[in-house]
């Protein structure tokens, strides 16, 4: 029983991305590692990028300075 976690931070990640992405995990563990389909979990959590560190910086800083 396979269990994958993905990590992403929360801006704009949309209902129909997140489905391709446990659909592709879901058949990539089955075509490379012969993984039950039907037992494989994924999990997709959104972090808030104030919670996501990079460099010792913020993700919204850094954001905030490419933008600039």
């Amino acid at each position: 029983m396979p269990f994958v976690q993905i990590d992403v931070t929360r801006d704009g990640v949309t209902k129909e991305q997140k489905q391709e992405l446990i659909l592709g995990v879901t058949k990539l563990l089955k075509e490379v590692l012969d993984k039950d389909f039907h037992l494989t979990h994924v999990i997709i959590r959104e972090v808030e990028t104030d919670n996501w560190g990079l460099g010792g910086e913020q993700v919204t800083e850094i954001r905030k300075q490419t933008n600039e």
